[in-house]
């Protein structure tokens, strides 16, 4: 599954919005069921809810890496302002 989830982590990145990132992982949805269709996997399979639950699983740990980058950037350029403001005022 962890190469599953780095591809989902390739196929999306902070910059892009957060309705662009739903796109991409509505397709990778489209693309499990399709994978299950071709398996052959009744409606009831067992196999099918736990692939639905790794999927956002993986989902969810992919916005949690985001949401925590996005902060420690906003950290940094805080911090660099900050460092910034008090060299401006010691000269």
């Amino acid at each position: 599954m962890s190469e599953f989830s780095d591809l989902i982590a390739r196929a999306v990145n902070p910059s892009m919005t957060r309705e662009a990132r739903e796109s991409v992982y509505g397709v990778v949805k489209e693309a499990v069921q399709r994978l299950q269709t071709r398996d052959g996997l009744a409606a009831d399979d067992p196999r099918i809810a736990l692939q639905q639950h790794l999927v956002e699983e993986t989902i969810r740990d992919v916005e949690a890496d985001i949401a925590r980058f996005v902060s420690l950037e906003k950290l940094e350029r805080a911090h660099a302002a900050q460092v910034a403001d008090e060299a401006a005022r010691n000269r």
